[in-house]
């Protein structure tokens, strides 16, 4: 595991609430001219890097969702493909794993594959996108599929377990399908966020965007515009129903097709919370950290943490892998209902691939 960064350090480099970013090298540096005014959030000032983790041979390592178990123990479930594949692997042969540890810090050990692509069904070619609940007392592993290794087949779906090493019963059909033809969101679901109401009602977030602006898009370093939008139910298995009020958080009106992904969503302190991979509100770099009095009205996001050269030092970016250096897929592993460590992604390690990448919320 890579060596912690000293937290004093670490502490010492951020601006104080309020200060231009322009005033730390390092966010100046990260963030777009005309962003900043942007300011670092108090979450981002809590966070310190623990490592790498699930560094495997002949994967790349994508997507870590953490849960304590009753004992302590942390389980991530993890999104992974053969190397032999590339990056774009994920599309088209990702499965997600089990691996579990006896804390955030420790070494995690590879338990079994819990869900493969099933032929036949939604998720007949990729397994993708996992984030793990505990819910009314079963374990839910909301996730994608898709059943031709491309986009337009994106559709969230949904395991069930009495425990964390399972058996998981899988859904057939999945549990959120994409909006009509036209709509903004006619593509795809895909990358869910899921949250349990304060008044008992189960609210799923999804990302999408439209078909039409994806296509006419062909050409551009980053195609459609991805927006988030907000399904209801009142049973936990559904039904979801759209709200009329979607998409909740937009940025088309922005200038430089300026998007988001990667959505994690919790209430803590009387406040909706929400983190994502920015796609250039900021930049392509940093995560957004946003609060919500109502979870549907979305505010202008504030930086959530920092790109992984700024927490550990990396050698160069290897020829094959173009994301090198961002983190990506935040997944919170929750402890009394507060964030106690941040799971991330990023391209690298020890095999030039990709794995997971922890950091502690002090």
């Amino acid at each position: 595991m890579t060596q912690r960064y000293p937290r004093r350090a670490f502490l010492a480099q951020l601006p104080v609430a309020g200060a231009s970013l322009a005033l730390w090298p390092g966010l100046a540096r990260a963030v777009s001219p005309d962003r900043q005014d942007g300011k670092i959030s108090d979450f981002a000032k809590r966070l310190s890097p623990v490592g790498r983790i699930l560094e495997t041979e002949g994967y790349y390592v994508w997507c870590n969702s953490p849960i304590y178990d009753d004992e302590g123990k942390v389980h991530v479930f993890y999104s992974r493909w053969p190397e032999a594949y590339g990056m774009g692997g994920w599309i088209h042969k990702s499965e997600i794993a089990h691996a579990v540890a006896d804390s955030p810090e420790a070494e995690f050990e590879y338990v079994e594959t819990v869900l493969k692509p099933r032929p036949g069904y939604f998720d007949a070619t990729t397994c993708h996108n996992p984030t793990i609940h505990r819910v009314d007392g079963k374990y839910c592993l909301f996730y994608m599929g898709n059943s031709n290794g491309k986009t337009n087949t994106k559709r969230i779906g949904l395991a069930v377990a009495s425990s964390l090493s399972g058996p998981w019963q899988i859904r057939e059909e999945p549990l959120l399908e994409a909006g009509e033809a036209g709509a903004w969101d006619d593509h795809c679901t895909t990358n869910p966020a899921f949250l349990r109401h304060p008044n008992g009602a189960y609210w799923l977030y999804y990302k999408s965007w439209n078909t039409e602006e994806y296509e006419r898009a062909k050409g551009q370093s980053i195609r459609a515009n991805r927006k988030y939008g907000l399904a209801i139910a009142q049973q936990m298995e559904g039904p979801y129903e759209k709200i009329e009020a979607n998409p909740v958080i937009d940025f088309s009106a922005g200038a430089g097709n300026t998007q988001l992904e990667d959505a994690y969503v919790w209430y803590e302190d009387g406040k909706f919370k929400l983190i994502a991979r920015d796609m250039g509100f900021f930049n392509h770099e940093v995560g957004l950290y946003f609060e919500s009095d109502d979870g549907l009205a979305w505010p202008e996001p504030e930086i959530a943490y920092l790109p992984i050269d700024d927490y550990v030092q990396q050698p160069p970016a290897p020829p094959h892998l173009s994301r090198y250096g961002r983190l990506e897929r935040p997944q919170l592993l929750m402890k009394d209902g507060k964030p106690d460590y941040l799971f991330t992604t990023s391209q690298g390690g020890k095999y030039r691939t990709a794995s997971g990448f922890v950091l502690q919320v002090n």
